[in-house]
């Protein structure tokens, strides 16, 4: 899991089926919890908001933090931090 800021939301006007329904977020990575030059797209699964730590299972393990596990994805946002 990686630790990151949500910076903002991502309108797709297209979608693969299987994320219809889903919202992307890009997300500013946290090294050392200091902001890096890294970003990546993440499937929120957690209703997460601009401004909020979260936290991002990467890589095949991913699709399974959602309802439809046969989706092509490869970040989920599956935590808040408080």
């Amino acid at each position: 899991m990686v630790k990151g800021i949500v910076v903002s939301h991502i309108v797709s006007t297209k979608k693969q089926p299987s994320l219809v329904g889903n919202k992307f977020m890009e997300v500013r990575l946290l090294e050392n919890d200091q902001p890096t030059e890294k970003f990546l797209v993440a499937v929120d699964s957690v209703g997460a908001g601009i401004g909020e730590t979260v936290l991002i299972t990467t890589g095949s393990s991913a699709r399974l933090a959602l309802a439809n596990q046969d989706s092509p994805v490869d970040a989920v946002i599956v935590g808040i931090v408080d």
